[in-house]
Formats: structure tokens, sequence, C-alpha cells
């Protein structure tokens, strides 16, 4: 049976987002403590893959995801899920909004209800969970806890018998978060003409331009960036990379030399997969940087050089 991992417990955003799977059905879903404990077990060959955030709209990238691609063995990301956010405000049986003095929830979440919570529970302190579910999951324990009401999805709180206070508690109504399936190398998904392709970029050196380099390999080759985003690389102060996801696939003609003008100017290009769009948006190619274009031109230079 296929193993596959998500951040746990039962009950999250990322568990909805593998039931959206095709192969949830007959998968062993595993549930993880952490993001980096979901991949470690992937790394380790424990878990054949792992469903892990990488980005939401209201607080863009999703940094223990984005860091743990970034470095260590590599691994690929190979499907891609969507999925709308919809918060409730849950609470005990018999608990009213008077009672709440603290409500615990993930960072990302509480991002997502700061003005509702300003406007309904101005005095209610943030108690920071690992986990939208944890948080559900800690209030309907046994153990006593500094909050009374978690903000979780729905599925949360039917798991662990609570009510929801209130509903739709977010404050942007589409607000939606990006699932990625995380896999050991060695599977590439077959290009469908909707695709996008994710690496990582590190500079040689920190100097003028250098960022304006690296985005001169897309623009040249008419490819559109989905999200780049800086994060630090560990090794010293202001040393940066750049995770980048951009639309299209590695067998792409366009794609592939944009890699290699990267590979050229870039210290490392890790290439971190090629997979389908979950939307199904056909990236818009102009007639000079299709396939054919591409490939004519070579033809044309060898032309030349014979």
């Amino acid at each position: 049976m296929t193993r596959i991992g998500y951040l746990g417990p039962p009950g999250t955003f990322t568990e909805m987002a593998l039931l959206r799977l095709p192969e949830a059905e007959t998968a062993d879903a595993v549930p993880c403590p952490s993001v980096d404990a979901a991949l470690a077990k992937v790394r380790a060959g424990e878990l054949d893959s792992a469903v892990v955030a990488i980005e939401n709209s209201v607080e863009g990238g999703v940094s223990a995801t984005l860091d743990a691609l970034a470095t260590g063995t590599p691994l690929h990301l190979v499907a891609e899920v969507l999925v709308p956010i919809t918060f409730v405000l849950a609470v005990r049986p018999g608990t009213t909004l008077a009672d709440i003095t603290g409500v615990s929830t993930h960072s990302h979440a509480w991002a997502q209800v700061r003005r509702w919570m300003a406007h309904n529970l101005p005095e209610a302190v943030f108690v920071p969970a690992l986990s939208n579910a944890a948080a559900a999951a800690d209030l309907a324990g046994d153990t006593p806890v500094p909050f009374q009401a978690a903000v979780c999805p729905q599925i949360a709180a039917d798991r662990h018998g609570l009510v929801p206070l209130a509903d739709d508690i977010g404050d942007i109504p589409d607000a939606v978060t990006r699932f990625v399936v995380v896999a050991r190398p060695g599977h590439l998904p077959r290009p469908t003409g909707a695709d996008k392709t994710t690496v990582v970029l590190f500079q040689r050196d920190d100097r003028p331009g250098g960022l304006l380099g690296l985005l001169e390999q897309f623009a040249a080759r008419g490819i559109n960036l989905t999200r780049i985003e800086s994060r630090p690389t560990k090794a010293s102060l202001g040393s940066y990379c750049f995770s980048v996801d951009l639309e299209g696939h590695v067998a792409d003609e366009r794609v592939g030399e944009t890699l290699m003008g990267l590979h050229r100017i870039c210290s490392e290009v890790r290439f971190v997969g090629s997979y389908p769009r979950a939307d199904g948006r056909p990236a818009e190619i102009h007639p000079y940087h299709d396939d054919d274009a591409y490939v004519d031109a070579r033809t044309w230079l060898e032309t030349l050089r014979s």
C-alpha cells in the first residue's frame, strides 16, 4: 500500500488536500507532527510521498516547506492541490464568546482571521499551535490549556466533538492554500501543456544586478513566473537563494533553454520538479517561444556550423 504523509493530526487542511488526490482511496495516510518530519520520512524511504502546504494567498510562501526543499537530499514535487480555506471558531459545548480569553491556531490561520478577531474578540490572546487541527485536539483533550477556542476547519471540530461558535470567520472570502505532493526523485510527470516547474537558484556572488541577471533568463524566453521568493541560505547574514515557480515543464524547449542559462550563471540550480497545474490553465506562449521555434533555431545554427 502507498504510504502518504501529511501534517497531522487528522482534521487539518493538509489532510483535506490529501483526500483530493486520486490515490487517496487506497493509500495509507500517515499524520506527521511537522513539515520537516514528513519530508524527513520521505527522504528516509519510510513514506512514498508527503502532502505539504507550500503557498497561500494571504501569507505567501510557507517557509518551512521552501527551506526544506532548498536544502538536504533533493526531493521532487509531482503534483499540486488547491484547497479553499474556511475557518470556524470551535469551542467546547456550552462556551460563549464572553468566556473566551485565549484562541489557539496555526500562525498562518491567525493571519487570515485577524480582522474578525479584532472586531469580535479584541482582548483574546493568540496561542500558537503546530496546526489548526492540533489546536482543536488540545482544546478537546483532558489536559488544561490556556485557551477556550480554536480556529480550525469544520472537519477538525467535528472529529474532536467541538461546536462552531461562529462560521466562515476568515477575513478574505476567497483565500486558497496551495499544497504539493513531494516524493523522492525518479518519477517525472509527463508534460500536459498546463504545467509548473519549481527551482531554487543560488547566486555565485552578491552584486548589483545579480537578481536582474536571473530574471533576464526567464524574460528572454517568454516564461512567466507564478511565484518568486528570497530565502536565507543560513550560510551568513545577507546570503539568500531564490525559490521560483514558473509556467512550463522541463521537457519544454523554452524551459530547458532557461535552465541551461541559469546553470551557466548560478552557483547551483536545484530542480525541484515539473508537475501539472491544479487549475489546468495552460501557459500563453508566443509563436517565437514554442518548441518548434527553438528546434528551428537550433537546426539553423547547426547548418551554419557545418
